[in-house]
């Protein structure tokens, strides 16, 4: 492939990666504000002033979004009798359980109440004491929660029990319930002498998500970064070898010095020359030898 042609797949490859990145940046970006939403939610709402439940959840109706942890007081009497726990709950590093006891207010609705969580049992998975609400009339103070979705694996629990805060299948147990919200307790009075313990706020962590945003951007740059050095790389290595081939021609103009002979050829040697290349005295046998040599 032409070197023009494999560069322009680089630079394909890095575009395609890009919008990979900036697709999973932007759906971190979305998954930032949701959170942030959320945390500006929990401070508006969780020490607002308490008001009565009908201000804010009308009969049959649901909870606005907008109300979500508000505080609402409720006035009437515990239903104890068809109280539940829901399983599954991490609370205390482990798999705890909250206390769900359906309340009837003084206008005939039954709303229900999450008193809190307790510990699995020292011998066994359920508590070994489930704490009695208070009897008789009770003024309580919940926070408004929306009710839970059910369990999409189809897990159920032993009776008694729930596998969620689903408000439809605690209402299988229990009887009607209004189905718009339920109550986070916040007090009780008069005041019980055993309470299960209080559920922590919300978490006010904000995530990971923007950091999350701001890696992929960085990887499409890198992703860019990473093409460009390739093309450069490779450019190089062309020309280096473009002129390792102009000095190899370059060598092969040069002339070539005629061969030696052979170490073991041997010269044929002129006896005459040979005889008169020797430093003889001048005399007159000298002069003999060489009027004989030359008549031979």
């Amino acid at each position: 492939m032409p070197a023009a042609g494999r560069w322009a797949m680089y630079v394909g490859i890095a575009i395609v990666f890009a919008i990979a990145c900036a697709f999973l940046s932007n759906w971190q970006f979305s998954r930032n504000a949701e959170r942030s939403e959320q945390l500006q939610l929990v401070a508006d709402n969780y020490d607002a002033p308490v008001v009565a439940l009908g201000d804010l959840l009308a009969p049959g109706a649901d909870l606005t979004p907008s109300d979500e942890w508000r505080p609402v007081r409720l006035e009437g009497q515990y239903l104890f009798d068809e109280q539940l726990l829901v399983r599954n709950r991490a609370h205390g590093g482990s798999a705890a359980y909250e206390q769900l006891v359906p309340f009837r207010l003084n206008d005939g609705r039954v709303f229900l109440v999450d008193r809190g969580w307790l510990p699995p049992g020292n011998r066994q998975a359920e508590p070994d004491d489930i704490p009695a609400p208070p009897s008789g009339d009770v003024v309580v103070e919940v926070r408004l929660r929306p009710g839970e979705a059910a369990p999409t694996s189809g897990r159920t629990a032993e009776a008694g029990q729930v596998p969620t805060i689903n408000l439809g299948l605690v209402a299988e147990q229990t009887g009607p319930l209004e189905q718009g919200a339920y109550g986070l307790l916040m007090s009780e009075t008069p005041a019980p002498a055993t309470a299960p313990l209080p559920i922590d706020p919300p978490s006010n962590d904000p995530g990971p998500y923007l950091s999350y945003a701001i890696q992929w951007i960085l990887f499409a740059v890198m992703g860019f970064g990473f093409i460009t050095y390739v093309i450069i790389n490779e450019r190089k290595l062309r020309r280096e070898d473009a002129e390792g081939d102009d000095d190899a021609q370059d060598e092969d103009e040069l002339p070539v010095a005629a061969p030696e002979k052979a170490a073991g050829e041997r010269r044929r040697v002129d006896p005459v020359a040979l005889h008169r290349s020797r430093k003889r005295p001048k005399d007159r046998d000298a002069d003999d030898e060489d009027a004989l040599l030359d008549a031979r």
